[in-house]
């Protein structure tokens, strides 16, 4: 492997970090993450009819209240942040 293509890929990764907030970037940790992964999933679960279908018939709910819980559980899907440490 050459300089030139270590660059390329890391310059590759780098655009696509800027691109896509899910994909992370060095400074992420591992709560913002988890926070990302639920928001996609909620968001998924919400955007796609026959998966909240399945929810619903799957917690004996309508249609319409499990996409409330969803969008609600969007807000605050891993609880509250940790206490950061201040150095």
């Amino acid at each position: 492997m050459q300089a030139s293509d270590r660059f390329n890929i890391n310059s590759q990764l780098e655009h696509l970090q800027a691109k896509y907030v899910g994909t992370g970037h060095a400074d992420l940790n591992r709560f913002e993450w988890a926070v990302n992964i639920q928001r996609d999933s909620y968001a998924s679960y919400v955007g796609h009819y026959p998966i909240l279908a399945y929810f619903a018939i799957a917690e004996n709910e309508s249609i319409g209240r499990e996409r409330y819980n969803f969008m609600q559980k969007m807000l605050l899907p891993c609880g509250l942040p940790p206490e950061r440490e201040e150095d």
